[in-house]
């Protein structure tokens, strides 16, 4: 093993749960929520600079945005954008990067990172990551879990089994375990052996691809073979479609670490997965002492006795009166309001326009 270490973003999807400020045209991680200049995609390049420059950073993604990571992020190789013919879920993506890795640098250590993920301290990510890696030499695959702040049922979790080598920094794997009910959650955090799943991990590239061998050779080895073909730069499409969509947590993660190859670094680095509104608001939380947070122009926003979050780009004036836990989204196009509660259901109203076949909407 070189030690060498290429770092995966796979950057799929189009935040659904945060139309419609997030579309199909200009996903979630192309954008700056976080109102620092910077799109999620670049900060969490920035993020993995110290331990994998720009040439060793690979983004999966679809043909549509292709123009625009190589736009975010100019110094990428163009070799080293992966295009997906299609969405076919986490497990080809990450499949599809580990095999292109497996012919150029087999002996490398590969960690993936999701686009749209927000973490407030860089140095403890960066931390826990040192760690995860140096036990990612053990030849096993790494998982980095959350420690859980609240008990949510929007999370999978991670179950902590016996300590690996004698270290209380890593953990065997017991078990991945799928988004519970609240009260399970509850339980879970109660107990101290479980971590939020982030979908952050790690391996060696042999243990990786090894893994899709062994696990899930339905997509082990037609991947292997659009690798190859995508080398020479010859068309994937047929091959790619007949793919199966799963993630990648079904496909090889559980049943990996059912077999006892999974170790997990317990991490807490102010983590967030921006998945709705109400996680939009509280990744925000720490930079205004507001009860309404505002994404955009906030001179354009004027609360009374209100809380909750506004999103404004249309140029609009917005005020709020008397309204709690009030979610706002005000774009040139179409107009949201919710509440925080009901963030999570943002995803049923896009399914809907879909069947009115507003597709352009979206």
């Amino acid at each position: 093993m070189s030690g060498e270490f290429f770092a995966v973003i796979p950057a799929g999807g189009s935040g659904t749960r945060l139309w419609p400020l997030s579309r199909s045209g200009e996903p979630k991680f192309l954008l700056d929520l976080l109102g620092t200049g910077r799109s999620l995609l670049v900060e969490t390049v920035d993020r993995l600079k110290p331990f994998a420059p720009v040439d060793r950073v690979f983004v999966v993604t679809g043909g549509a945005h292709h123009d625009a990571v190589r736009a975010q992020v100019p110094d990428l190789p163009a070799g080293n954008v992966l295009v997906e013919p299609s969405a076919k879920n986490s497990a080809a993506a990450v499949g599809l990067a580990a095999f292109v890795l497996e012919r150029t640098h087999p002996d490398a250590i590969v960690g993936f990172f999701a686009a749209d993920h927000v973490v407030a301290e860089a140095e403890a990510f960066q931390s826990v990551l040192a760690t995860a890696l140096d036990a990612a030499k053990s030849g096993l695959m790494v998982t980095i879990g959350i420690t859980p702040t609240e008990p949510s049922s929007a999370f999978g979790y991670i179950k902590k089994s016996k300590d690996f080598a004698d270290t209380e920094a890593v953990h065997h794997v017991g078990e991945f375990v799928e988004k519970p009910s609240f009260l399970d959650a509850q339980r879970f955090v109660k107990s101290g052996q479980y971590l939020w799943n982030a979908g952050i991990f790690v391996g060696s590239v042999a243990s990786v691809v090894k893994a899709f061998d062994d696990f899930s050779p339905e997509l082990g080895v037609p991947l292997r073979e659009i690798a190859a073909l995508m080398a020479e730069g010859l068309d994937v499409a047929q091959l790619w479609e007949a793919l199966p969509s799963i993630a990648f947590d079904y496909a090889v993660a559980e049943p990996a670490a059912k077999a006892g190859q999974f170790l997990v670094v317990p991490g807490s680095f102010g983590w967030r997965d921006v998945g709705d509104f109400d996680s939009l608001a509280q990744a925000q939380q720490s930079s205004t002492t507001s009860d309404v947070v505002v994404v955009g122009d906030a001179s354009k926003v004027h609360p009374h006795d209100s809380s909750g979050i506004v999103v404004g780009s249309s140029g609009r004036i917005i005020t709020l009166l008397g309204v709690e836990n009030i979610v706002v989204v005000d774009t040139p196009d179409a107009l949201l309001v919710t509440t925080k509660e009901h963030a999570q259901d943002v995803k049923q109203i896009v399914e809907h326009m879909k069947a009115q076949g507003l597709e352009d909407m979206l």
